[in-house]
């Protein structure tokens, strides 16, 4: 009966995302008198976990899940949940688990509520708060099914510590040849680098920079926030920067706790893909930009001036604090 969550990872080690599902987890199942198991694949030390609510760990190790297969892991998650006795299944919105959800769904016969952005407003009837709209408005979905799956909003919920003590079990589900069908040809990974699905903080630029050569100084303003880069279509159309860095409707969506929007006027399509930032400040030359409607900050002035002060202001406000 326990709550179940699938613990993501790279390289080894867990997302952030992993966290903040457990911190959710963990309270919906002290709301209904339970306990929270994770799933695991390929992940290296899971004793993390414990220190956001987690109680048992299933940990799956095959080679075979070495890359992500939607289907493949889809039906890991699925047998999981059988072996449990689960009735909620919690889910990330990372680009992985957007795939998944509708496949586990699928395999559990279960009700599916994506973009969850608070706890359960009550558990009996099931009834939960999502954004709705492109996140411009919330509505209450109630799930009837045995089995639920919620899909969580990014940084909807947070990081909250409730250690608890931790039991470790290997897992060997059954595979399916047939999911594996789908060969993968090349996976494009960033390193060293925040990227956006992880970030708290993003700064992003658009065509106001005039050219792809003026990106150093989104790069050192990123630096110094420890925030992920990203970028307007128009700019990935263009070239200038790769279109994994493309944010808005048609790009990756953004939820991140600061949002930092340079030349960029706010096209709806954009602001549609980053409305669920918690904060978002604009800084464009153009003092009707339609940004800055939606902005909680707004600077009307030339980046080239702007962000370069900005920096020299936060490095200055960094160094006070050692």
């Amino acid at each position: 009966m326990s709550i179940l969550i699938y613990a993501e990872s790279a390289e080894g080690k867990f997302k952030k995302v992993a966290f903040e599902l457990a911190s959710y987890a963990k309270k919906v199942a002290e709301m209904m008198g339970t306990t929270v198991t994770a799933v695991t694949v390929n992940a290296g030390d899971v004793s993390e976990l414990s220190k956001y609510g987690v109680d048992k760990v299933l940990k799956v190790s095959n080679d075979k899940l070495a890359g992500f297969n939607a289907k493949a892991y889809a039906d890991v998650i699925k047998q999981a949940a059988q072996k449990e006795g689960t009735k909620v299944v919690v889910l990330s919105s990372t680009t992985d688990s957007l795939y998944l959800a509708p496949l586990v769904a699928v395999g559990l016969n279960a009700g599916y509520a994506s973009n969850v952005v608070a706890l359960p407003e009550s558990t009996s009837p099931f009834a939960v708060k999502r954004n709705a709209f492109s996140n411009k408005a919330f509505n209450i979905t109630e799930i009837t099914t045995d089995v639920k799956v919620l899909g969580i909003a990014k940084n909807s919920y947070g990081i909250k510590e409730s250690a608890s003590s931790l039991t470790e079990e290997d897992f060997a589900p059954s595979l399916n040849d047939a999911d594996f069908s789908v060969k993968i040809e090349s996976v494009e990974k960033v390193t060293g680098k925040v990227t956006i699905a992880d970030a708290e903080i993003v700064v992003s630029a658009g065509r106001g920079l005039k050219g792809p050569e003026n990106w150093g100084m989104i790069e050192e303003l990123a630096s110094v926030l420890g925030a992920a880069t990203a970028c307007s279509k128009p700019v990935s159309d263009l070239g200038w920067r790769s279109h994994s860095e493309h944010v808005g409707q048609t790009g990756k969506p953004v939820a991140a706790n600061l949002y930092i929007a340079v030349g960029i006027s706010g096209a709806i399509q954009h602001i549609a893909g980053i409305n669920s930032s918690k904060v978002k400040v604009a800084i464009n030359t153009d003092p009707e930009a339609p940004f800055f409607k939606v902005a909680d900050y707004g600077v009307v002035g030339d980046a080239f001036q702007v962000v370069p002060q900005l920096i020299e202001k936060l490095k200055a406000f960094k160094a006070a604090q050692h």
